[in-house]
């Protein structure tokens, strides 16, 4: 099994910052990609970025410029730095990891931009 902790959510000021964590453990050998998803009131779950083991990235455009996503694959934890936020990026944010036919998810944790 693989495990999932997320960390780092809480409520910002637009224009703010946040970090969000997220910490594999467990059956962790042949993770490749890890990434994050998002999914606001009333909408489907969206990829926000995601990082293959080799540092590859890839970026909704809604975060383009704004986000970061780094990777420790020694601590097999993946960062989500949020800069300039906005209140669109409200939304409960999942750490994902696929591997082979499975899809593995945090719990979630909950960024609320606004004033």
């Amino acid at each position: 099994q693989l495990q999932l902790v997320e960390s780092g959510g809480g409520l910002v000021q637009p224009g703010g910052s946040l970090r969000l964590s997220c910490a594999a453990s467990g059956i962790i050998f042949s993770i490749n990609a890890m990434g994050w998803y998002r999914q606001a009131p009333g909408k489907v779950r969206e990829l926000v970025a995601a990082i293959t083991r080799g540092g590859n990235t890839n970026y909704a455009d809604s975060v383009k410029g704004r986000f970061t996503l780094s990777r420790d694959n020694a601590k097999n934890t993946v960062y989500l730095q949020m800069n300039s936020l906005k209140p669109e990026d409200t939304a409960v944010y999942y750490c994902n990891v696929p591997r082979g036919s499975m899809q593995y998810w945090g719990k979630g944790t909950l960024v609320t931009v606004s004033s």
